[in-house]
This record gives C-alpha cells, sequence and structure tokens, in this order.
C-alpha cells in the first residue's frame, strides 16, 4: 500500500506529521497484514484496541479506516504505542507492539541525521517491518460479543437516571446501575453543586 496517501491524511487529520503519526500509520497497516487484510475491510470486520490515545491513533486510524465513531477503534489508555487488531469474524486477534530500541534503530537508519525527531520522521517511513515491530497472537480478555454490544440497546440507571448505553449498565443487588454509580468513576461530584442551577453565567 502506498504510505503517503496515508501520512498525508493523518497529518490532515491532525494539522501536523510526526513520527508517532507515522508510526500508528506503519503498525495499522502491519496489524491488518498480519491479520491477512491488504486493506481495511468493509462492514466494521476489523477491530483495533490502541493502547493509547493521540497521534499515535490518529495514524492508526488514517491506515485502518477504524474510528472511535464507528465503535471500531476503541482506546484502553495504557500510555503505550501498541495495540491490538482483532478479526470481527474469526475472533483472531494479534498484537503489534514497537521494537524496543526502535529509537535506536531509527536513528541507524537515518545516521547522517543527527537530529533524532527527524531521524524517527524518516527512518519509519522505511524500515521493514520485521525490524519496526513485534507481532504476537492474544486472546481477548472479554468476548468480542460484549465488547461490541448490541446496537440500540439502552436502560437507565436505577441510582442516578442516566441513560446507559451499549450494554454497559452493571447488574448489582437486583439493580441496573451505571460504572459510576457501581464502582466510582473518573470524576467526584463537588459537594456544593447539586444541580446545573447557576452554573452558567447570566
Amino acid at each position: 500500500m502506498n504510505l503517503q496517501p496515508l501520512l498525508e491524511k493523518s497529518a490532515r487529520d491532525h494539522s501536523h506529521l510526526c513520527p508517532r503519526q507515522i508510526l500508528g500509520v506503519r503498525l495499522g497497516l502491519a496489524g491488518m497484514k498480519a491479520l491477512g487484510f491488504e486493506s481495511p475491510p468493509d462492514k466494521k470486520q476489523l477491530l483495533v484496541i490502541t493502547e493509547t490515545d493521540g497521534c499515535f491513533a490518529d495514524g492508526l486510524s488514517a491506515a485502518t479506516n477504524c474510528s472511535v465513531g464507528h465503535r471500531t477503534l476503541r482506546v484502553e489508555d495504557y500510555g503505550k504505542a501498541a495495540a491490538v487488531f482483532v478479526d470481527v469474524k474469526t475472533g483472531r486477534a494479534v498484537r503489534v507492539a514497537p521494537a524496543l530500541d526502535i529509537r535506536q534503530r531509527a536513528c541507524a537508519y537515518e545516521s547522517d541525521e543527527s537530529r533524532h525527531y527527524f531521524a524517527q520522521m524518516e527512518a519509519y517511513k522505511i524500515m521493514p517491518d520485521e525490524e519496526m515491530f513485534t507481532v504476537i497472537e492474544v486472546h481477548l480478555a472479554a468476548s468480542i460479543e460484549s465488547i461490541l454490544s448490541s446496537p440500540g440497546m439502552r436502560i437507565t440507571c436505577d441510582m442516578c437516571g442516566e441513560e446507559i448505553m451499549n450494554e454497559r449498565e452493571v447488574h448489582q443487588n437486583e439493580m441496573n446501575l451505571c460504572h459510576t454509580c457501581a464502582r466510582g468513576g473518573y470524576y467526584h461530584v463537588k459537594q456544593n453543586v447539586i444541580s446545573s442551577i447557576g452554573l452558567y453565567p447570566q
């Protein structure tokens, strides 16, 4: 596959091009190749779970056509520039990660460039997959069905009353609860703010 249009797509969506985007594009292509896809498959057959967000995820999206909006790109933020690629039809999954010394290898490829950033920019475009990445077969901790859920599924949290989509409710003490009510969330409500009244300037 021609790399340049994918790099241009990623740069357009991100407003610039950087080494991590190029890495994401290359890793996305390598992940698809490992599953036997020469180009992005149709009909949501490919699920990509990225282990970080940001520039790397933009590169992945450009290469695979997977996106959060289409529910084909998931973010499990472990702070790692790696991703799992799942063939939804067969259930086969592979994890692709950069070689541990990929930056040093990149600098060796571009030995005339003393600036590491620009050495990586150029080397990541031309390095062979086998020198850039490790590819291993993996099994998902949850079933594909539970990850994807069923379209149109909605339920109301018995505690806060908010709608829960995509079968993400937690069944606890004979109640249907959202994750925040059941297990705590990523935010805490300030005790002195109990409604939206007064939050917005007049």
